[in-house]
């Protein structure tokens, strides 16, 4: 596969180009192996996967700290593998298995991680806009430096929420990131047909929040940029909005035949825009990383997938009494009558 060439010269060390390989990598293997299982019926409901949008949430979470939170919609498990979530039980919760995230009663739409200030996973669509000012809102209260990530796609830009939300973190200055994953498709429809602007990161502009463009399809670009966010929100300046192009090899779901668009489309962006070989191409070209580390680099990832498969298949089926745990309410089971 021909990845585009740059001569611009990484301003990482070789370890971390590596490891941004190596995370990315990760999302898309894991992702393939999603996709198999629920051909064979062993994750049910929906499943959107994030094949090609990898260097999205690798290049963000690479500039983060400890105490930094992330909120997302329902293609969230790139999210979770990048934040360091672990994959056995992110796979288990997606085949709805005792050993998963959530204990097998959430599913791919409804995963949590308290300990990697992970927060969903959200189904309806734009609502984890707020919950993400929200979990700001309590940052900016408690008086610490954490920012927030806020994701979600061109599609849920159209909104009325997110504008209702622009409008409070500017007026309280809150430490959020909104992420714009601008995959250019939303659930089908192409941005030029639904969205009244080719710069959705503008739309921040009569709120006072500063945004930018960036190329969803390069780690290195997406990590400057989460790197300037991140100043921006840390120094107490309030919101700010990036706009990551990026692009999804796969239909909005497994379901969708996506011909809304054309094969050729997406076979060019895997030949010409592909964020793993992008970076394969500068640890070879640069003299980082020979074919063989590669290859023991996708054996290891290859193992670590298949044991998430193996630890999903191999974890029960959520107990009866589970219905009753995590909820609300002090409830228990009513004796029959």
């Amino acid at each position: 596969m021909a990845a585009r060439r740059t001569t611009k010269k990484p301003n990482v060390s070789a370890d971390e180009l590596k490891q941004y390989y190596r995370d990315m990598l990760l999302i898309r293997r894991f992702e393939e192996k999603a996709g198999q299982l629920y051909g064979m019926g062993l994750i049910g409901g929906f499943c959107h996967l994030y094949i090609g949008q990898e260097a999205v949430v690798v290049g963000l979470e690479a500039a983060t700290k400890e105490g930094d939170k992330r909120i997302t919609s329902y293609r969230d498990h790139g999210h979770m593998l990048a934040c360091g979530m672990d994959p056995n039980g992110v796979m288990a919760e997606l085949t709805g298995r005792e050993g998963g995230y959530s204990k097998g009663k959430g599913g791919s739409m409804h995963m949590f991680s308290k300990e990697k200030h992970f927060y969903g996973g959200h189904g309806i669509v734009g609502a984890q806009v707020p919950l993400g000012a929200g979990l700001a809102f309590a940052d900016k209260y408690l008086g610490n430096d954490n920012v927030t990530f806020t994701y979600f796609g061109d599609g849920a830009a159209n909104q009325g929420q997110v504008y209702e939300t622009f409008n409070m973190a500017s007026l309280w200055k809150l430490p959020v990131i909104f992420v714009i994953e601008n995959n250019q498709y939303a659930m089908g429809t192409a941005q030029k047909r639904s969205t009244s602007t080719d710069e959705i990161f503008t739309r921040g502009a009569p709120f006072g929040i500063p945004g930018e463009l960036v190329d969803g399809m390069d780690v290195l670009a997406v990590k400057e940029a989460s790197e300037k966010a991140l100043a921006h929100c840390r120094a107490g300046n309030g919101p700010y909005i990036l706009e990551v192009k990026t692009y999804r090899y796969r239909g909005h779901s497994m379901s969708d035949p996506a011909k809304y668009r054309t094969r050729e489309e997406v076979q060019k962006m895997r030949e010409e825009k592909d964020p793993i070989e992008h970076v394969r191409e500068l640890l070879i070209s640069g003299g980082h990383a020979t074919e063989d580390d590669l290859k023991a680099i996708d054996k290891e990832i290859k193992d670590i997938v298949n044991e998430s498969a193996d630890f999903a298949k191999e974890s029960p089926e959520p107990a009866l009494e589970e219905l009753w745990t995590d909820i609300y309410a002090d409830v228990a089971p009513q004796d029959e009558a």
